[in-house]
């Protein structure tokens, strides 16, 4: 074989064929690439100043298909963009992607300073656990299949995030979890049974021949375990120490190499032990925890892959002659009437036109009781129709409906790393250094007193303090407390809401759609021109048609088509807009008449300045409203009521609820200002609310509530969405968060106990291997199902 073919591709480390001839010079060196793709990746990487991927990378890249020349302008399409690209505020839009090629921190450094630097990237953010990728792009500066064929040039291999694709990524990484551990679990069987004979030979005499032949048996079956199941221990350390971090893989990579290879040395010189069996044992009991841990993150509710699952492939549309014809989901478009039989799931977001029926919505909300659904009323895409058949006119779909909105509020908390998780990954990273340093000192200790017992003491050290249960200890119990807080109709979106829970002193609440049922009803209508009372609320309606305000859900059904243009809506006051040629406004009279002095509680209508219309809503109190407020104030968690509504009204409820602290008229400005006053004087404020003109003092308290009705902006600038609509799960919210810091104080105790009593007992050689195996296996399971009673009801 000649010297070229032997000659290893820098990029792709595959062998370079005789001949070929594809240099790239790297760091002035110039380096010898397999193929034109490959050049042409470590063109585009050294080109774009990111030579340095090479130093940081634990594997070796991918080599590019050169036969697949594949076409990204079909990504540019709005037809298939919809199944992955979110239209953010202006031009910006959110693309979805998972990358594949991913296999190390470096190559997550690499994609997100590569896309950074085209014109219409403004934010790169990889997951290198679940290779999902979002970029936020503006696409008047460039196109998205710019960003497709750029992830391509440096060796990754984008595709949309979508169902089908996020689906096959989580069946491969548990295809290969499961590969893992079965060959770990059979591995350490088998080792396990030869190891039986060792031991019992050992007690009741062996010969040297027997002896030697057994350990070879069990250096053959440890092998697979040690170099193929604990693979993935060995990439995580080797990663950490790249970056200049301790994680727990390190003592538990240390462990399995040291003890692997010093039972490799006494098989080979007829040493006195050997330690294959808790090798094998260990490895297997670890990847038991990683599974089980990978198997929970899966079944995580609202999972971003999970749409396709929870909602029908097709839909029964109707026409106006109530003809229904199936047709597949993605040609309904908003403003069509689907029918929904009984025992279906709903495929849309929208509103009842005609039946009446029973919908199971615990999807959405934690609730098992079904609500009950009459014209005019909402419906949720992904609940199920219960009794009777439903006509419903679509409002949303896709990524634009309320399941969608909670599944990227999820993948969004996702991301968070609550305070007491980074505060334990650092105690983390400092024991596992304490415990190296311990035991190479117990190493040097026993060496010098008893060198044939040094190896498995120090072992033993090495394992029975790894600080697994205590890296586990906060994580698991808020993820608990998390899936507690979902089922009780609380969505947790930002990490730190459930340590603010427990500081929480005083609660500020909106009114309208949050004290409120959110669901105005004309009351009456008092006409003070020539319009009459249909004129005044078709007027009205078209004003307020595609506002998300609850205010404008009292207009619905009103619609006669009137023809009213450049509407704009104005917060915390009202809209205003052109109808034949003059102005109109409708909101709060202090905007539609600025120069009156009109004082009412209503809903007043102008023309050219010109007082038309005062209109009457009413709106029934929230059920769970007077209960919630009572348990808040035994609790001596002080209740206000900011609103922007008249002063009669919101005095009203006030007195309804025992709210003493109640301020009528507050813009958002003022809300905010309010809030941020009380926070100087030292409160911890919660603000629940709804609205878009609460998104200010939403995104200035301490912990936000923002309703289920709630506005998508007011939804993604508030730490929790009340997902049931029930103001009771907000007392039941505080309860389980004293109780999840009651656990993880246990175990926190617990994993430092552990350990404080564990090591002496290692370091005085009183642990074998194998028991330092179970013990810490052990540690971590109590941990875990201490965690768990967080999960009971």
């Amino acid at each position: 074989m000649s010297q070229a073919a032997e000659e290893r591709c820098y990029h792709c480390q595959l062998e370079i064929p005789a001949g070929a001839d594809f240099p790239v010079e790297i760091d002035g060196t110039q380096q010898a690439m397999c193929c034109v793709g490959c050049q042409a990746v470590a063109s585009a990487i050294v080109n774009g100043g990111l030579a340095q991927f090479y130093q940081y990378r634990s594997e070796s890249a991918d080599r590019p298909d050169e036969d697949k020349q594949q076409s990204w302008a079909v990504y540019d399409l709005p037809e298939v963009q919809q199944d992955f690209v979110l239209s953010l505020e202006g031009t910006e839009k959110q693309a979805q992607l998972l990358l594949g090629g991913i296999t190390c921190a470096a190559c997550v450094w690499l994609i997100e300073q590569h896309i950074q630097r085209l014109p219409q990237v403004s934010k790169v953010r990889v997951n290198s656990s679940t290779h999902r990728c979002w970029i936020t792009y503006d696409e008047f500066k460039g196109a998205l299949s710019e960003i497709f064929a750029s992830l391509s040039d440096i060796g990754f291999r984008p595709q949309p995030a979508t169902d089908e694709n996020q689906n096959r990524l989580l069946e491969d990484e548990n295809r290969k979890a499961l590969r893992r551990l079965s060959i770990a679990g059979l591995g350490m069987m088998q080792v396990g049974m030869v190891a039986i004979a060792l031991y019992g030979g050992e007690m009741f005499g062996i010969s040297e021949q027997w002896q030697g032949y057994l350990r070879l048996v069990s250096w053959l079956f440890a092998s697979p375990v040690v170099f193929y199941s604990a693979v993935p221990f060995y990439q995580a350390a080797w990663r950490a120490i790249k970056t200049r971090h301790l994680v727990m893989d390190v003592p538990v990579s240390i462990a399995i190499l040291l003890a692997y290879f010093a039972s490799v040395w006494a098989t080979i010189s007829s040493g006195p032990d050997v330690y294959f069996d808790s090798v094998s044992m260990f490895t297997f009991l670890l990847l038991i925890g990683r599974y089980l841990e990978m198997r929970a993150r899966h079944r995580a509710g609202f999972a971003a892959g999970n749409l396709a699952q929870l909602l029908p492939p097709t839909a029964h549309r109707c026409d106006d002659e109530k003809t229904v014809e199936t047709v597949p989901l993605k040609l309904v478009k908003a403003g069509d009437t689907v029918m929904v039989m009984s025992g279906e799931t709903i495929p849309c977001d929208g509103y009842v036109q005609e039946g009446r029926s029973q919908v199971d919505e615990s999807l959405l909300t934690g609730e098992s009781m079904a609500v009950a659904k009459t014209v005019g009323q909402t419906v949720a895409a992904g609940t199920v129709n219960g009794e009777s058949p439903l006509w419903i006119k679509v409002s949303a779909l896709g990524d634009n409906t309320r399941l969608s909105s909670i599944s990227r509020l999820v993948a969004q908390a996702e991301q968070e790393k609550p305070a007491q998780v980074a505060i334990a990954d650092r105690v983390s990273a400092y024991f596992v250094a304490a415990v190296l340093l311990i035991a190479s000192a117990v190493f040097l200790f026993w060496w010098q007193h008893k060198p044939e017992d040094a190896l498995w003491i120090t072992l033993s050290v090495l394992v029975v303090t790894c600080p697994c249960a205590l890296s586990l200890a906060t994580p698991v119990a808020l993820t608990a407390a998390t899936n507690r807080l979902r089922r009780q109709g609380l969505l947790i979106v930002k990490g730190h809401v459930i340590e603010t829970l427990t500081k929480l002193n005083r609660v500020v609440f909106d009114k309208t759609g949050t004290l409120t049922e959110g669901q105005p009803a004309v009351e009456k209508v008092v006409c003070h021109q020539s319009l009459d009372n249909d004129q005044v609320l078709s007027l009205a309606a078209a004003l307020e048609r595609g506002n998300s305000h609850p205010i404008a859900k009292a207009f619905r059904g009103f619609e006669q088509h009137l023809d009213v243009g450049d509407v704009q809506s104005h917060t915390g006051a009202g809209v205003s807009g052109q109808w034949q040629g003059k102005e109109v406004r409708l909101g709060r009279a202090a905007f539609v008449l600025p120069e009156g002095d009109l004082d009412t509680r209503a809903i007043v209508l102008a023309v050219e300045g010109q007082l038309v219309a005062e209109i009457f809503l009413e709106d029934s109190l929230r059920g769970s409203a007077a209960p919630a407020i009572t348990t808040l104030q035994k609790k001596n968690i002080h209740i206000e009521l900011l609103s922007g509504d008249a002063t009669a009204t919101v005095c009203h409820i006030a007195e309804q609820l025992n709210i003493r602290d109640a301020s009528a008229m507050v813009s958002p400005e003022e809300k905010l200002t309010k809030v941020q006053s009380y926070q100087e004087a030292g409160d911890i404020v919660m603000m629940v609310g709804d609205g878009i003109n609460d998104v200010p003092v939403l995104s200035g308290a301490d912990v936000s509530v923002a309703m289920s009705g709630a506005s998508d902006i007011a939804q993604t600038h508030a730490d929790s969405l009340l997902l049931s609509g029930d103001l009771q799960a907000l007392p039941k919210a505080i309860e389980s968060s004293f109780f999840a810091r009651k656990i993880i104080a246990q175990n926190m105790s617990w994993a430092i106990a552990y350990n404080v009593l564990a090591l002496p007992l290692a370091a005085a050689g009183l642990v074998p291997p194998y028991a330092a195996a179970i013990g810490m296996s052990a540690s971590s399971l109590i941990v875990v199902l201490n965690a768990l009673r967080l999960n009971k009801a």
